[in-house]
């Protein structure tokens, strides 16, 4: 890893529809800042632009709540319907009471409300609208990636960033729920200390760290940067999705 880092947030990336060409706004955006790409970059790019391309936005006037949605409303006191994507959407439910409703994701993230969201989804004076995950981010990843180096010729990593509350910690940060072209783990296990002893534990979310970088320039509100370049990063290890940052049902001490 080189000492220098450099975050540039890419100008100018419209608001997002089904169906639109992220890629392309990316593309567009370097173009206006009179930036362009390089091998071993890396593109964070906010889930929720994503989730609007591939068609991730629910009408909540659609949904029809079960019985189980409708009681679990009114413990955590959400809207059912809201309720009855994030069942849909989740493997299990983890923890249910006022305002909290923690789940396991059917992509094996532990998370508040399976992810589905309301803010910056839809204009709050039309229909009530939520917005789901991408159904497999790495995929989501793996393809931006491909669009942009077919028109860059460059080699690039991409990393989906979304806003995660923590356990014993308040407030959120950026992780990786998707990726493609870029080591997510580094395994610094063997590896010397200062002092020449060997690390015994060190095992580094390396992909998450970047997310959370990102999400310094992202910002939460009406910032408008959902899509931001990390220059300066080279690491040689084995490209990995996303899954690898997950931790095996079996070493969970918590859940």
């Amino acid at each position: 890893m080189t000492s220098g880092l450099q975050l540039i947030a890419v100008p100018g990336i419209p608001l997002v529809r089904a169906g639109d060409d992220l890629a392309g706004f990316i593309l567009q955006g370097l173009a206006t800042a009179g930036v362009a790409l390089k091998d071993d970059d890396v593109l964070v790019v906010a889930q929720k632009i994503v989730s609007k391309a591939e068609g991730r936005l629910v009408d909540l006037t659609t949904i029809s709540p079960s019985a189980r949605a409708e009681e679990l409303a009114r413990v955590v006191r959400k809207d059912p319907r809201l309720v009855e994507i994030v069942l849909s959407e989740s493997r299990r439910v983890v923890r249910a009471v006022k305002d909290v409703l923690i789940v396991e994701h059917r992509l094996g993230l532990v998370m508040a409300n399976a992810g589905v969201d309301q803010s910056n989804a839809a204009d709050p004076h039309g229909p009530p609208f939520a917005l789901m995950l991408p159904k497999d981010p790495d995929a989501s990843a793996a393809r931006i990636r491909e669009e942009l180096r077919r028109h860059s010729g460059c080699s690039i990593g991409v990393v989906i960033n979304d806003s995660f509350g923590r356990p014993w910690r308040v407030g959120t940060v950026g992780v990786a729920i998707g990726c493609a072209g870029l080591p997510v783990v580094l395994d610094l296990r063997g590896d010397p200390d200062l002092f020449g002893r060997s690390l015994q534990t060190s095992v580094l979310g390396y992909a998450d760290e970047i997310a959370a970088a990102a999400s310094l320039l992202m910002g939460q509100a009406d910032e408008a940067r959902p899509v931001v370049l990390v220059r300066g990063l080279k690491k040689d290890a084995p490209h990995q999705s996303a899954q690898a940052l997950l931790r095996p049902a079996g070493e969970d001490l918590f859940t």
